[in-house]
């Protein structure tokens, strides 16, 4: 079953000190996001990330690749299944979030998109549907130009 909490993972890549960021577009929704899925009911949320990424890019990491951010949202349930799938009284669940330097790996998109595109910030905040993505990106992208 179905945990009660979401997973969000921006897959970026340096190319000669400029940070890239992989955005997704999604066939269903018809929108640009980055990686996101939900968490299983024994899943902690790095384990809900691994899996996601492997299933939505065919990328294998290991845990310690992730860089957890601090950015957190929460989402209606109605937006996520449809439904009230933890009973009526749980109108909302978490969306934890997580960044992954992917370099230069050959990624397959799932059958969840249709497309990816490697933006600069700028380009990916404005091509992004949710407030969530963007404040996370914010998140990112200023911790890794402090890096740079």
């Amino acid at each position: 079953m179905r945990a009660p909490f979401q997973t969000l993972i921006i897959p970026y890549k340096i190319q000669n000190e400029t940070i890239l960021y992989g955005i997704f577009f999604r066939k269903k929704q018809e929108i640009w996001q980055f990686i996101a899925g939900g968490g299983e009911d024994s899943e902690i949320a790095i384990q809900t990330a691994k899996r996601e990424l492997e299933e939505e890019t065919t990328i294998k990491a290991s845990e310690d690749d992730f860089i957890r951010l601090e950015s957190k949202s929460m989402i209606p349930v109605v937006n996520i299944t449809g439904n009230f799938t933890w009973g009526q009284d749980v109108y909302v669940i978490p969306e934890y979030v997580f960044a992954i330097d992917v370099g230069n790996s050959d990624i397959k998109l799932s059958n969840e998109h249709k497309e990816l595109k490697w933006l600069s910030y700028d380009e990916a905040k404005n091509s992004l549907k949710f407030d969530s993505n963007k404040t996370a990106l914010w998140e990112l992208n200023t911790k890794l130009e402090r890096r740079l």
